[in-house]
């Protein structure tokens, strides 16, 4: 519906090297599509500060929020690259290729990569 199409697939730190967490949003009741967005800011000092914000926004929406696991974003902007790497000690390790994935949607002009590495 269009409370979903609002939610933006993205909203990361334009710069720096920060935290991030994979998020699944469901309608109550798990019918229809999941949808997964991707989070992440330098103002969190651990992975459940972003989750505990984006939460209650999504739930006043009217979804359901599943923290699929987290690690770290490096955004260059000046280069126009991002390193997807590390993991969460609360929620796991995300799934780095599913967030490359959601980058790519929105940074069209990047090069963008990932990997296991906790640094």
């Amino acid at each position: 519906g269009p409370a979903m199409a609002a939610v933006r697939d993205v909203e990361i730190d334009p710069e720096g090297t920060f935290k991030y967490i994979l998020v699944l949003l469901q309608r109550p009741g798990g019918g229809g599509e999941g949808r997964h967005i991707v989070r992440g800011t330098a103002a969190a000092e651990f992975h459940n500060h972003i989750f505990e914000k984006v939460n209650p926004e999504m739930e006043k929406l009217g979804y359901e929020c599943k923290c699929l696991g987290g690690g770290k974003i490096d955004h260059n902007s000046k280069d126009k690259k991002i390193r997807v790497f590390g993991l969460s000690t609360g929620y796991g390790k995300a799934d780095h290729s599913v967030t490359v994935e959601i980058l790519k949607k929105v940074y069209t002009d990047y090069e963008i990569t990932w990997s296991d590495d906790k640094k």
